[in-house]
């Protein structure tokens, strides 16, 4: 079985224990995250040879960042090592009325300072089946936003399924090019989309439909749905399945959640059931959660468009009770979830 491939920066998550502000008390607790590293380890957990491609830093640090990986079955031999630190991030967890509030500590990192040419994607991509990056990495440095799209034009050149998150975080983006032209030129070589309704429409200049669901009984409006799709079809004419991840953050501890699969093929709109999850334990990797179980399905019952939808939304919805950036579950908690009964997870 052939791999799939993720490619982004893997970085140390440091974090306040007990709802604590990030001005608050003196110990850190520490977890390794990252997007494309997220999904990595979601797709390992689910069964998949998966290799992470990155730059980490020489020293302990990244040593145990890579053994981390290598710990839930992730291949790393294509990582490159050099710099001199691990990127970092601070991450203020939300309570009642107060946001979470994310602070990166990445400038200059090992990942900042990759420059092109020093991934050999051809190699790399010569025992691999599928592609998978995201916007975060086109906005980490102008170096990392070109070997982004030298993989992509290397991952078309082979064959490969191409899987791209749009992943937009505003605060990362200064290097002088503007994010919507960014995205909209990675999102032109992909097979696959995701992205919550705000990061499309960051994307393509096209407002989302509003989304208020306050529990499992809303319902969506398909038919502007079906409408969004195909108007997004027309932007970007090469991908196969748009998927839309749909997030109403009712209070801090309780959000609703549901998922919009368009397959540009058949021009079909799928939905799926809301969850109405309360309590939030960690929201951090829920997206990446999404694309892991999509990618995995969409592999394993490619035929079974409200499946894979189901299963994604499924596996995204169940992270938000694993603490962690990393969604570490199987396959079959996946599917019994799908069929609990009520809107809220059991647990």
């Amino acid at each position: 079985m052939k791999q799939i491939i993720t490619f982004g920066e893997i970085m140390l998550r440091l974090s306040k224990p007990g709802m604590q502000r990030l001005s608050q008390g003196r110990t850190f607790c520490g977890n390794y995250g990252g997007s494309e590293a997220n999904v990595a380890v979601s797709l390992a957990c689910l069964g998949n040879p998966v290799s992470f491609v990155s730059r980490v830093a020489v020293g302990a640090i990244g040593d145990a960042a890579l053994m981390h990986l290598r710990e839930y079955g992730v291949d790393t031999s294509a990582v490159i090592r050099g710099g001199d630190r691990l990127g970092t991030y601070y991450f203020e967890s939300a309570a009642a009325m107060r946001n979470s509030a994310v602070v990166y500590d990445r400038k200059n990192s090992c990942f900042y300072s990759l420059k092109r040419g020093m991934i050999h994607w051809d190699r790399i991509f010569g025992h691999a089946s599928l592609f998978h990056c995201s916007g975060i990495t086109c906005a980490i440095s102008r170096d990392a936003m070109d070997t982004t799209f030298d993989a992509l034009e290397e991952a078309e050149r082979q064959g490969l399924l191409i899987s791209c998150d749009i992943n937009f975080r505003k605060n990362l983006w200064g290097f002088g090019l503007e994010p919507h032209d960014v995205l909209f030129r990675m999102m032109q070589h992909a097979d696959v989309l995701f992205g919550d309704q705000n990061e499309w429409e960051v994307a393509s200049g096209v407002p989302h439909i509003p989304f208020e669901a306050q529990d499992s009984s809303y319902e969506l409006d398909r038919d502007a749905y079906q409408h969004y799709f195909e108007q997004m079809h027309h932007y970007f004419p090469k991908c196969k399945k748009m998927v839309m991840a749909v997030r109403n953050q009712i209070a801090s501890s309780h959000h609703t959640l549901t998922g919009v699969l368009y397959d540009t093929e058949e021009h079909c709109l799928y939905t799926t059931r809301i969850y109405d999850i309360m309590p939030i334990i960690d929201p951090m990797g829920v997206g990446d959660a999404f694309c892991a179980a999509l990618i995995h399905a969409w592999q394993k019952w490619p035929d079974d468009n409200q499946h894979c939808l189901d299963f994604s939304l499924s596996a995204s919805a169940i992270k938000n009770t694993v603490s962690g950036d990393q969604n570490l579950v199987t396959e079959d908690e996946i599917i019994a979830n799908i069929h609990a009964t009520g809107g809220r997870i059991q647990r």
